[in-house]
């Protein structure tokens, strides 16, 4: 059968360097480093006391009271930044067939605050059964779609994926096949995570995945540099309003990219680390390309998922090597968790907001915090450091990889 295009026409944004898609893209071309202090709890007795939380964030600027307390952080985050993406899409919710509007959303963990906080009062009581009615419903994953779709009506698909790190990109991939397929008209995708968190910092320190860069937090997320000693937490959301290219155009909505496909894979390997060979990274840039239709040199720029660990990062770069052969050193590298910190779940929505929005302003943001080059890392890439890079990006790839071993990748593509 013949596969239906599928375009992007509306994106919202709430990260730790803008709590919307302009103040976003303005951090993203400046290198700001997201990354302070953690403000949310007493981070005394933690082995890392920073974290990229938002900047400014008020329930109450979005909610009332009463709903606000029945909503954990990452549903609130998940109903801000679709909000924002489907006033930019321009869509008619009074006209447009709702039954053919789906949302397909992803959370690597979900209401983990709201989780914690109900043990926690628990553990701290006589023993009686005390819970928050909304307890269950504040905490599971998927209820972030679920109250998108309720606020707008939407009928369609609706659901949540949850693959870790690459829970998002795995939801947009998702998305884009249901467009393809002729299912759906719209789909309202991305991700939002809320884990800076007693537990989520508690628990990630205990693996010794965080960096510990506690004298100087700006600068923690270094991404490919020799010094850098693990990722920063962030958290946020990002949206996407994938649509039908046909369904668009003949509403003229304003087209940001195309989204030319996906790639999966599983690593098939560990639990938390990479496969040193990048064997799993390969194979989903490779099933990306093919699913495409696109060759290597196609390619101009790739986000990487860069998170600045000292396995992860090396073992990306060695499967971009092998895929794009001679070709890799004229990519556009790069790696924007170095300025938002790793948003888990949501990494992959505002990774591909920011690989779109670097096609649209022919601006490649940059690695920031690079100082001491790493030589196990082959000096001939382009990361993309310190400074962005102007750039005409015409196909741009966006790599998330999660514990477990799951690797999504998507490649959006300029129109016109």
């Amino acid at each position: 059968m013949q596969l239906k295009r599928v375009v992007v026409t509306g994106m919202g944004a709430l990260t730790p360097i803008g709590n919307n898609l302009e103040a976003y893209w303005e951090g993203l071309k400046n290198g700001k480093s997201g990354c302070a202090p953690i403000t949310y709890f007493d981070t005394e007795k933690f082995k890392t006391k920073f974290a990229c939380e938002l900047k400014g964030y008020k329930p109450e600027d979005f909610f009332d009271r009463k709903e606000a307390r029945k909503l954990d952080r990452f549903a609130q985050y998940a109903l801000v930044s679709s909000d924002e993406a489907i006033a930019d899409s321009g869509i008619n919710l009074d006209t447009v067939d709702k039954f053919r509007v789906g949302v397909i959303w992803g959370a690597g963990i979900g209401g983990l605050e709201t989780f914690q906080n109900e043990m926690m009062g628990y553990a701290g009581g006589d023993g009686t059964p005390r819970f928050n009615p909304f307890f269950i419903p504040k905490m599971i994953a998927d209820i972030a779609p679920g109250n998108i779709s309720i606020k707008h009506g939407f009928m369609g698909p609706n659901y949540t994926t949850v693959s870790a790190c690459a829970s998002s990109a795995n939801a947009m991939i998702d998305a884009l096949n249901y467009i393809r397929l002729g299912h759906c008209d719209v789909i309202v995708s991305g991700g939002s995570e809320a884990a800076v968190t007693i537990a989520g910092m508690g628990g990630f320190n205990a693996m010794h995945a965080l960096s510990t860069r506690n004298e100087s937090p700006e600068s923690a997320s270094r991404p490919f540099d020799a010094t850098r000693d693990g990722f920063v937490l962030g958290e946020g959301a990002g949206a996407l309003i994938l649509e039908e290219y046909e369904h668009a155009k003949a509403r003229g909505a304003k087209i940001y990219a195309e989204v030319l496909g996906g790639g999966l894979s599983s690593d098939a390997h560990h639990m938390t680390a990479p496969h040193p060979e990048g064997i799993g990274v390969v194979r989903v840039m490779e099933n990306c390309l093919q699913n495409a239709g696109l060759k290597p040199e196609d390619i101009d720029a790739i986000n990487t998922h860069g998170t600045s660990t000292p396995l992860g990062d090396v073992a990306e770069l060695i499967a971009i090597s092998k895929v794009f052969g001679a070709h890799a050193p004229n990519i556009n590298i790069n790696s924007t968790k170095s300025m938002t910190g790793h948003l888990l779940g949501a990494a992959g929505a505002i990774e591909a907001i920011a690989s779109i929005l670097a096609m649209e302003h022919s601006l490649v943001p940059p690695t920031i915090n690079h100082s001491v080059v790493d030589e196990n890392i082959d000096s001939s890439l382009n990361l993309t450091l310190n400074k962005a890079q102007k750039r005409e990006v015409n196909v741009a790839m966006s790599n998330t990889f999660g514990f477990g071993g799951h690797n999504a990748c998507v490649l959006f593509k300029k129109l016109g």
